[in-house]
């Protein structure tokens, strides 16, 4: 059964990004409605600690920090769907979005905070371990491998920035890369090779990850050589996966300006994207800092931006 809806602001994801946006449009009286999307609280309801998230003194739980949020949002006023929009158009206004639900809204501006999921390698142990010695963000877990070893996996820009960054609290980081050379910039690479506390492992696949049970925790990685087939082990401490992420943006294609890896482009020192009304916030746009703080940051501007262009929009 289908359900029309009617409201200034429709928020298309949840996060730090689309909970604060729903926050401050709703303390706008706004009255915005939240579609929270594949996977409500986005990236942090599968992250354990957080210890860089401005207020706490205390480690935190990225689930709880997410539960928080949605809860501050609807006090205020955010009207909160657990559902998935299948369907935009932006060619008129108001603008409309249909939901697998059956939730038919017309909004006066749209603020998408879909996020972005970082790829993984996809295996069975990989799940396993992840939150418990797995992770796929060396600026958010760094810290919590101080003075041990561990591996970054991947061999472009990201996974040679991850393991210098790394190099500030492990007391040895090695690369780990499937082919014999890095797709790295030239400058990064001669970064890394000059670090004394990076080795690289050339031409190795990862076969599983394995560790203590009780309590759980990973300690050593089983790697295959991809030319001569022979298995070895790597005792590490902790894993980091940096083989690219990938912005939560299909829904949106051909229907708003995307970059070559469909990331959403909005204007400089803006959240506004190509489409006047339709805004932009947190990973889905940005590949650069992908932080919860940044993306509640992108998240407020993008709500405060939705507010001056409805009130342009009702004079």
């Amino acid at each position: 059964m289908t359900k029309d809806i009617k409201t200034d602001v429709l928020i298309i994801g949840s996060g730090p990004a689309g909970y604060t946006a729903a926050i401050y449009a709703a303390r706008a009286n706004l009255k915005p409605h939240i579609v929270s999307g594949l996977e409500p609280g986005g990236q942090l309801t599968i992250t354990t600690d957080v210890e860089n998230y401005p207020g706490y003194e205390n480690v935190i739980q990225g689930p709880w920090l997410m539960q928080q949020m949605k809860e501050q949002a609807i006090k205020v006023g955010t009207e909160f769907h657990n559902d998935i929009v299948a369907d935009v158009n932006f060619d008129k206004k108001p603008f409309f979005a249909s939901t697998d639900g059956g939730l038919i809204f017309q909004a006066k501006t749209i603020i998408i905070t879909t996020g972005a999921q970082a790829r993984w390698l996809n295996i069975e142990s990989e799940n396993k371990y992840k939150g418990f010695g797995i992770s796929a963000c060396a600026t958010c877990d760094g810290f919590f491998f101080k003075d041990q070893e561990i591996a970054v996996i991947g061999g472009g820009n990201s996974a040679v920035e991850e393991a210098l960054f790394l190099t500030k609290f492990a007391s040895k980081v090695t690369l780990i890369h499937r082919r014999d050379q890095l797709r790295a910039e030239k400058i990064l690479q001669e970064r890394l090779f000059n670090n004394p506390k990076i080795q690289v492992l050339w031409n190795k696949k990862v076969l599983s990850f394995e560790g203590n049970e009780n309590p759980l925790a990973l300690n050593k990685i089983k790697l295959e050589d991809t030319i001569n087939k022979s298995h070895t082990e790597l005792k590490i401490s902790g894993a980091f996966i940096a083989i690219g992420h990938d912005p939560a943006t299909s829904l949106f294609k051909n229907k708003i300006k995307m970059d070559k890896d469909n990331y959403i482009i909005t204007k400089p020192d803006s959240t506004e994207t190509s489409i006047k009304g339709v805004f932009a916030a947190g990973d889905v746009k940005d590949k650069i800092f992908r932080q919860a703080v940044t993306a509640a940051g992108m998240g407020c501007m993008a709500a405060l931006e939705a507010e001056k262009y409805i009130a342009e929009l009702d004079n």
